[in-house]
C-alpha cells in the first residue's frame, strides 16, 4: 500500500481486494485496441488503468462515477491481450461493487445496474440463474413492464423459460458467498 495507508487510493483498495497491480500497467492500448465496447466508454480500459496508477482522489471519483466500469462485459478480451496479464474485467468488478458501497454509480448506468442486482439476486436465491426470475426482478426494478412481452409465449412454448427454478444443494454455501462479499 502507498503511504497515505490512512486514506488509500483506489488502486491500494484494488490491490488489497484482489491482488492487481495497476503500476504493471505500461500503457501498450492492446486492452483498449481489443475492448468491444471501447468506443462507447468514456475511458477505455487502458485509460481505467491510467487513472488508477495516478493515485490521485480526483481521478479515484472519476473512475467510481463513470459509466465505462458498467459497460464493461468482462468478455475477457483485454485480459487475453494483456502481455502483463493484468485481470482488468476483476478490476472492473472491484470498482463496480466500490462504486455502489460509496453511492457513486453513473446515472447512465441505472438499467445495467439494475440488471446486474436482479442477475446476482437470482444466483443468490437459487444458486444458478433461473430467466423468469431474472426478467421479473429486472422489469419490477426499471418498470420496464411491457419490454419484449411479446417474445414470452414463443420463447415457453420452446421450453427456453423454465417456470420453476432449478435448485441447487448448498444453497446456504451461496448465500454464504454473497455476505462475505458484503463484509470484504
Amino acid at each position: 500500500m502507498s503511504a497515505h495507508k490512512e486514506n488509500p487510493s483506489l488502486s491500494d483498495q484494488l490491490h488489497e481486494a484482489t491482488e492487481i497491480k495497476s503500476a504493471k500497467c505500461y500503457q501498450c492500448g492492446k486492452c483498449s485496441a481489443g475492448c468491444p465496447v471501447s468506443t462507447e466508454m468514456e475511458y477505455p480500459p487502458s485509460v481505467v488503468m491510467r487513472l488508477l496508477q495516478t493515485e490521485d482522489p480526483v481521478n479515484d471519483k472519476k473512475l467510481l462515477k463513470s459509466n465505462a466500469i458498467w459497460l464493461c462485459v468482462s468478455c475477457e478480451m483485454c485480459l487475453s491481450r494483456c502481455p502483463m496479464e493484468i485481470d482488468i474485467p476483476k478490476a472492473m468488478d472491484f470498482m463496480r461493487q466500490k462504486s455502489l458501497a460509496e453511492g457513486l454509480s453513473n446515472p447512465k448506468s441505472k438499467h445495467i445496474i439494475q440488471f446486474h442486482k436482479a442477475f446476482l439476486d437470482s444466483i443468490k436465491y437459487t444458486g444458478r440463474l433461473h430467466e423468469i426470475s431474472l426478467v421479473a426482478d429486472y422489469k419490477m426494478r426499471s418498470m420496464k413492464l411491457m419490454q419484449d412481452v411479446n417474445m414470452v409465449p414463443k420463447m415457453l412454448s420452446r421450453g427456453k423459460l423454465p417456470i420453476l427454478p432449478e435448485m441447487i444443494k448448498g444453497r446456504k454455501n451461496v448465500f454464504g458467498i454473497f455476505d462475505k462479499t458484503k463484509k470484504s
